[in-house]
């Protein structure tokens, strides 16, 4: 744990100031999909950039109705078609954190990317910022740092867990090949030492970190 801990602290409070301020206007997302972004997907990306762009707002309208099982099953499997590609080969990084928008126009990226891509999603489709949450994990299989998203019915319920290695949605306490390590959403940041709401470390901040919101109201 102490390695992943060395690994993450260079994170743990950008990402918690990150999502403060995306989940402040989350609930926009949909609002983004404009002929303008397209257009520029398409001059940037290509004309099947611009309709994986497009085929995303199609899917977000058609289910708002759903229930939020089926949404959950909805975004889990159509993120996790996209290929998964390390940043380093990628976008020539250590770490970068795509926007959705950049995910589905590049058709790759990696487990931040699936999860900030889901948190969005179903925030578009009206699930609540406090279902959610954002979770850092040892993958024990492919033995290293990742990242899955978490979805609390209630407050005090076991998880499920949103995660780009399997279309399979699971209770957190099925999946033993994960080990946690921190998870967060727009209320704080918790140390985790069982895959459920763990030990709150960082409060609601008001310095929030707007640099991938800013990228995703501005076009992207």
């Amino acid at each position: 744990m102490s390695f992943f801990r060395a690994v993450l602290n260079q994170y743990l409070v950008l990402i918690c100031c990150l999502f403060i301020a995306a989940t402040i206007r989350s609930d926009g997302f949909l609002e983004i999909f404009t002929p303008e972004l397209l257009a520029k997907v398409t001059k940037d990306y290509g004309e099947e950039a611009a309709t994986r762009v497009s085929k995303l707002k199609r899917l977000l309208e058609r289910g708002q109705n759903l229930s939020e099982g089926d949404k959950l099953k909805l975004v889990n499997k159509y993120f996790n078609k996209i290929a998964f590609k390390h940043d380093k080969d990628h976008w020539g990084q250590e770490d970068y954190w795509a926007t959705p928008v950049e995910l589905l126009a590049t058709a790759a990226g990696d487990c931040e990317d699936y999860s900030v891509a889901k948190y969005f999603s179903l925030r578009a489709l009206g699930v609540a910022p406090e279902k959610l949450r954002l979770m850092y994990v040892k993958a024990i299989r492919i033995n290293q740092a990742h990242m899955v998203l978490t979805y609390y019915e209630t407050p005090d319920a076991m998880p499920l867990v949103l995660d780009n290695l399997t279309n399979k949605i699971k209770k957190a306490s099925e999946r033993k090949d994960l080990v946690p390590v921190y998870s967060f959403n727009a209320e704080g940041l918790w140390q985790s030492k069982a895959l459920n709401r763990g030990k709150r470390i960082i409060e609601n901040s008001q310095q929030p970190w707007y640099e991938l919101l800013e990228r995703i109201e501005s076009g992207y």
